[in-house]
């Protein structure tokens, strides 16, 4: 049997490194990860048997000379949250948008299909945030090449993910990974603003499924949504956790509300998630309590 060659940009990052894992219990498909992190906390997240090419995304003609033919490329790879890009917009600029149409020059000359990654935040008011703005840039370049026939692309628009190998600290964290963190270390749930934005969180595992789904899906230049259709406060998340909470200052460029209200997902591709907020929460809590963490 013919194996399906992969590529995974940012395969070492969090979502990433949940789609490779998940890929490669298919041993009809051969994976190719790039990723410029190498760091020892992700060490973990490797397979011995999958390539890795630790390289820039614009690096283009170095790391592509390692790719002699590829079948799907799933582009992760990103300068990821609303504050980064705020503090250093250029390289937002250079790595969500030039990054992405470098991809699809490389799916162009590999003919090969690719399933973009870009953010429910282009609901939210795109001039917002450069990081916004660049991953709606990346949706209009993968639009592009599709309308040409160029490469054949499919666009996915995630709700504020969660799960394992979530960033728990630094630039890039999370609310969730910061407030599992916070508990596991007994400190108080640190909340921005009044803590009544709302947002619709979407388990790791569900994104994962959607976009293995998209393999067999062909219809150029389509968009997914992949989101559960239900928000919650990040109040109503603290109360989830039964912690304690700190409110700090509202950041610049955050909104008020994320929704998935968009059903092409499931009608088209068969997709539904099937993890609950409070349930995971309520797992997570049971199992620190066990292991004495809380």
């Amino acid at each position: 049997m013919t194996k399906r060659k992969i590529l995974v940009t940012g395969g070492l990052g969090f979502i990433g490194s949940n789609l490779v894992h998940e890929l490669h219990k298919n041993e009809q498909n051969e994976i190719i990860v790039l990723d410029k992190d190498e760091g020892r906390d992700k060490l973990e997240r490797k397979i011995d048997s999958i390539t890795y090419l630790y390289y820039d995304i614009r690096d283009y003609p170095q790391w592509l000379w390692h790719v002699k033919k590829c079948d799907f490329i799933f582009h992760l790879a990103a300068q990821p949250r609303i504050q980064p890009s705020l503090k250093d917009p250029l390289t937002t600029l250079l790595i969500n948008t030039a990054g992405t149409g470098i991809i699809l020059e490389a799916a162009r000359r590999l003919n090969a299909k690719v399933m973009y990654a870009g953010s429910s935040s282009c609901h939210s008011g795109k001039l917002e945030s450069p990081y916004a703005l660049c991953k709606y840039h990346g949706e209009e370049l993968c639009r592009l090449y599709s309308n040409l026939d160029w490469v054949n692309t499919t666009i996915f628009r995630f709700y504020n993910v969660y799960g394992k190998w979530q960033p728990e600290e630094g630039d890039n964290s999370i609310v969730m990974g910061i407030f599992e963190k916070q508990m596991r270390e007994g400190l108080p749930l640190t909340i921005t603003g009044d803590g009544e934005q709302r947002r619709d969180f979407t388990h790791v595992d569900d994104i994962v499924a959607g976009l293995v789904l998209s393999m067999d899906h062909s219809t150029p230049g389509e968009t997914f949504e992949l989101g559960t259709g239900t928000n919650y406060s990040i109040n109503e998340v603290a109360d989830l956790w039964r912690g304690k909470k700190e409110y700090i200052p509202a950041r610049k460029g955050e909104y008020p509300t994320t929704l998935c209200a968009d059903t092409k997902a499931k009608d088209i591709l068969g997709w539904k998630s099937s993890i609950k907020l409070p349930d995971y929460i309520k797992n997570h809590v049971k199992k620190s309590r066990a292991d004495g963490e809380v």
